[in-house]
């Protein structure tokens, strides 16, 4: 998969003596499954995942019969059952800054005429747990759930901005082996947003990603260390110039992120 970070086979966790193989197969294959791609067959898992098909064929077995795949036997394919469902919505429903920012995210995005989204990291994507649109009919049309790459993205460049040096690290490392060709562009891109950070408390995304798209992103620090996440604004790029990113947009999700960790008990 695009974003995998390193292999599974060559994963140091599969070395640890604590390490579960057969349940990290299992999770792996329910990664598989992303927006837009709801059947796979046995045969597409193998050669996602790497393991061999009748590894497979088990391990599919196995999560239908627990809910968390449903087999069509119309169509000889697999997809994701309501187990995986009740997963996610728990996740959802216990994370208290949706319905802390959602009011003020509603705004920004009306006067912005644009998206304001919060993202967790997955991998070296960024999964959108909440987003609110404006009223105008060009708002970009992202979705919970929806995926977007950390290395180019407003959001993804916050979230790595917020990181430890040695996680960020890390995660550089993976980004340059999994975008070789792309690596020095994208290396120079993140090395601005933490001198956009340091400067202004928020990176930007202007044309990185997609050329019409322009965005601001300011991540929200967990000091508990758990959960750092990131919340962006942004659209097509003719409604939101540098300019107006940089002078109005920018400063307000800085605050309205500072209002929601103070909201939080974080300050």
């Amino acid at each position: 998969m695009e974003d995998q970070i390193q292999s599974f086979n060559d994963d140091p966790a599969n070395k640890d003596r604590q390490f579960v193989n057969a349940l990290a197969r299992g999770l792996e294959i329910l990664r598989c499954f992303g927006p837009g791609e709801k059947y796979l067959t046995n045969t597409e898992l193998a050669k996602r995942t790497g393991m061999p098909k009748p590894t497979i064929s088990r391990l599919t077995h196995t999560l239908t019969k627990l809910g968390y795949l449903d087999f069509s036997t119309d169509r000889g394919q697999y997809h994701l059952g309501s187990g995986v469902l009740s997963l996610g919505y728990s996740l959802l429903s216990n994370l208290d800054v949706r319905k802390l920012a959602r009011p003020a995210m509603r705004e920004l995005a009306e006067r912005a005429q644009a998206s304001v989204s919060i993202g967790i990291r997955d991998r070296l994507s960024m999964v959108y747990i909440e987003t609110c649109r404006s009223s105008s009919a060009v708002t970009l049309r992202r979705d919970v759930g929806s995926r977007i790459p950390i290395a180019t993205t407003a959001m993804g460049k916050a979230l790595l901005c917020a990181l430890p040096q040695t996680e960020r690290d890390f995660l550089m490392d993976q980004i340059r082996l999994n975008n070789e060709e792309k690596w020095l562009q994208i290396k120079a891109g993140v090395e601005q947003a933490l001198k956009d950070y340091q400067d202004h408390g928020f990176c930007l995304s202007v044309g990185d990603w997609e050329a019409n798209i322009n965005s601001v992103g300011v991540p929200l620090i967990d000091p508990d260390g758990e959960e750092t996440m990131a919340f962006n604004c942004g659209g097509p790029a003719f409604l939101l110039s540098r300019d107006a990113l940089m002078n109005d947009l920018g400063p307000r999700l800085v605050q309205l992120v500072h209002n929601v960790e103070v909201s939080m008990g974080r300050h």
